[in-house]
């Protein structure tokens, strides 16, 4: 492999990143260690070490916006510790009841505080809709306001919102659209918080696994949570909905998602962020899905994600100073978290879709869709 930083030297000259330079994308090393550590863990090594404060950059996210645009992950082999995280994702399901709860509680149960300082109002904790929005509040709200209508609600439906966050949606679609929703979640602390920001709605907030549900709903709607089920469970996820949604029912699913079919996660993103998170792509969803349901609508809007980023993360970097139990490496890892994700919207190595589903089976309206 050579030596790791002129390895690493000539990868970064090509993305055009200079060492010590004065731009905001250009990168200062504080550890030489650093260069060893991400020629030898890749993606995991770069992440980890800027948590620990070898390296800095005064825009992260325009850095790693260069690295991607150079592909520099590819060029650089994956050593031992990413080939275990590789082999654990295709090996294992990491995503059955098992996991689950533990992965949702190592993100979400991190702290509410965290989260109502970063937030909106309504604390959506997914991406927000700019078309027309001029702050984040308003963009939480149209995108709340957008799925409503995508789904058609009506007073007097039943809805099930399957990863249901703090109950924004939840609260959101029971006042403005008068529906009895029923709200799951697998992570204590976010159910707890929930239920106390739906009290006296027509809302039902349940700590519970999707899988064990039962009853009928007239509709059902996840945000932000597909990313959690995992290419091994995509089919049981759609089965259970085929179970629990009416004969004539609609539903809309609202996630993060892969340009491919990928079996594994970012591997710094799956130790410090979100625990057997995979992204699923088109392809998997609507092989998943069929013959059950067919999709009336997929709505990509990736580059917002990109602007309500940048709103977390001038939330959260104001909020540091109110948060003392959080320390500087958490900092950092959450810093580090909010600046690639921006990258990777920015670049379109991500995406994020609305999709929208019906029976296959089924004779009802034609679906218009909404914009």
């Amino acid at each position: 492999m050579g030596n790791p930083r002129e390895l690493a030297e000539r990868l970064l000259d090509r993305a055009g990143v200079t060492i010590g330079g004065d731009r905001p994308w250009d990168v200062h090393v504080h550890d030489e260690r650093v260069w060893d550590r991400v020629i030898r863990d890749r993606e995991l090594g770069l992440g980890e070490a800027y948590m620990d404060g070898w390296w800095d950059s005064p825009e992260v996210d325009q850095f790693l916006v260069r690295l991607l645009l150079a592909d520099v992950k590819s060029q650089i082999k994956m050593g031992p510790e990413l080939l275990k995280i590789v082999a654990s994702s295709m090996l294992t399901n990491r995503q059955d009841k098992k996991h689950a709860a533990a992965n949702a509680s190592a993100h979400y149960d991190i702290g509410n505080d965290l989260y109502e300082r970063m937030l909106d109002k309504r604390m959506i904790y997914s991406c927000g809709y700019w078309r027309h929005a001029v702050d984040l509040d308003a963009a939480q709200e149209a995108k709340l306001d957008l799925i409503c209508k995508k789904l058609w609600l009506e007073p007097g439906m039943t809805v099930l919102d399957i990863g249901c966050g703090w109950g924004g949606l939840a609260a959101f679609a029971a006042e403005r659209y008068q529906v009895e929703v029923t709200g799951v979640s697998p992570a204590i602390e976010q159910v707890r918080l929930a239920r106390e920001r739906t009290a006296g709605l027509d809302v039902d907030i349940r700590q519970a696994d999707y899988r064990d549900l039962t009853g009928t709903f007239d509709r059902i709607v996840s945000v932000g949570m597909f990313e959690h089920v995992g290419a091994k469970n995509h089919r049981t996820f759609f089965r259970t909905c085929d179970r629990l949604l009416a004969d004539d029912g609609l539903m809309l699913h609202h996630t993060i998602g892969s340009n491919s079919s990928k079996n594994h996660f970012d591997a710094w993103f799956d130790r410090h962020i979100f625990p057997g998170g995979m992204l699923p792509s088109v392809a998997r969803m609507a092989r998943a899905a069929e013959p059950m349901f067919t999709i009336e609508d997929l709505h990509s809007f990736g580059p917002d994600y990109d602007t309500t980023l940048q709103h977390w993360y001038a939330n959260i970097e104001s909020a540091w100073p109110d948060l003392p139990a959080y320390d500087e490496r958490f900092r950092r890892m959450w810093r580090y978290y909010l600046k690639a994700s921006m990258a990777g919207f920015r670049v379109r190595n991500t995406q994020l879709w609305q999709m929208v589903f019906s029976r296959t089976m089924c004779e009802s309206d034609v679906y218009q869709a909404v914009r």
